[in-house]
């Protein structure tokens, strides 16, 4: 529980920093602090689908907002900030790094079923839904709304993607 408490921390202090800071790219880079933090989070809580989905919509938003705030050149404000930029970068690996391995550490092993409910969707999953194996029952009977809803954020992410760099590829 004192990880979750930890990981709350970090993404509120990343959620600060983003709205306190007034230069936009570290503004975005805390935001996307607190997207990581909460893949972790979601890691942690035994949800992988979860924490996969807000990985990949957190990635490809990171892509356009970085791309939307850097300029083609540097400025050359950030000449002789370098060791600076690496320590920080460090701190958020090791940091990234740290909570990543308590969270798939508490993990079960492969295969060991985690509730009685899977035991009962191994041992019925195929005879009740007249499905041909049991991931198809699993995916498209028992969670096909899960199913849809992943398969829709994942869409409208692509969307935005396709739509802000036409945006930007026509000026």
């Amino acid at each position: 529980m004192l990880e979750l408490y930890a990981l709350l921390i970090f993404m509120l202090l990343g959620a600060l920093i983003a709205v306190e800071n007034h230069d936009l790219l570290s503004s975005v880079i805390a935001v996307g602090t607190v997207g990581f933090g909460l893949c972790i989070v979601f890691l942690y809580l035994g949800a992988p689908d979860l924490a996969l989905t807000q990985l990949v919509v957190e990635i490809l938003a990171l892509v356009i907002l970085i791309r939307s705030t850097v300029a083609l050149t540097v400025p050359e404000t950030y000449k002789g900030r370098e060791f600076l930029a690496y320590l920080m970068t460090g701190i958020f690996i090791l940091t990234l790094l740290f909570f990543s391995s308590r969270a798939l550490s508490s993990l079960p092993s492969f295969g060991a079923p985690l509730m009685k409910v899977s035991k009962e969707y191994i041992a019925l999953g195929t005879s009740r839904t007249g499905a041909p194996n049991l991931v198809a029952a699993i995916m498209f009977d028992y969670r096909a709304l899960d199913s849809l809803g992943a398969a829709a954020v994942l869409l409208v992410s692509i969307l935005g993607v396709i739509t802000i760099l036409r945006l930007k590829g026509r000026k």
